[in-house]
């Protein structure tokens, strides 16, 4: 008996990883939650979205050997700027090591952005991060407004639209509703 009931036990474990269960998860998508763990400061702190609920949030996976990254972050330093920061905060996270971080966050410091890095892919995952640039558009509510996969000046205004929703600037029902539109 002991014995029929573990290859019951064995074989329902095969079959739920065989139907993927416990599999990595679809990457998120317009409407959904947005994952909590974002990446680490120079310091090693934690960066939580939850600390930034009531903000608008966008998140940019970048690198420094991405020329479209590096053209991409000071127009979201301006875009950070004319927003404030008491409405909106842009997370820039690093994809690369913490010594190339460090170095590139000195250079950086200009920029009116919060800079982040992530050494176990642990955000990059959770975002279904693939190539970059990639950003994500988070509405005040933590509900993810928009999903931007690289660059290009012609995507400006879709961003700067999305931004818009997620901040409710010009639009006061701007909730998750509107944005499955």
């Amino acid at each position: 008996m002991l014995i029929a009931r573990m290859r019951l036990r064995f074989m329902s474990m095969a079959l739920l990883v065989a139907a993927g269960v416990g599999a990595d998860a679809a990457p998120p998508k317009n409407g959904d939650e947005a994952p909590d763990y974002v990446g680490k400061t120079l310091d090693g702190d934690v960066v939580l979205l939850s600390t930034l609920r009531g903000k608008a949030v966008v998140i940019s996976y970048w690198a420094t050997w991405c020329q479209y990254c590096l053209k991409e972050l000071p127009i979201l330093s301006n875009i950070q700027k004319a927003v404030g920061k008491d409405h909106m905060q842009v997370i820039a996270v690093n994809t690369e090591s913490r010594d190339v971080f460090r170095k590139v966050t000195r250079a950086l410091q200009p920029l009116d952005i919060q800079l982040a890095y992530d050494p176990d892919s642990k955000g990059r995952e959770a975002y279904g991060v693939g190539p970059i640039p990639h950003m994500v558009i988070i509405g005040r509510d933590g509900v993810i407004d928009s999903v931007h996969k690289g660059y290009g000046e012609e995507s400006l205004d879709k961003i700067v639209a999305a931004i818009n929703r997620a901040t409710g600037a010009g639009n006061p029902a701007s909730g998750p509703e509107q944005r499955k539109q």
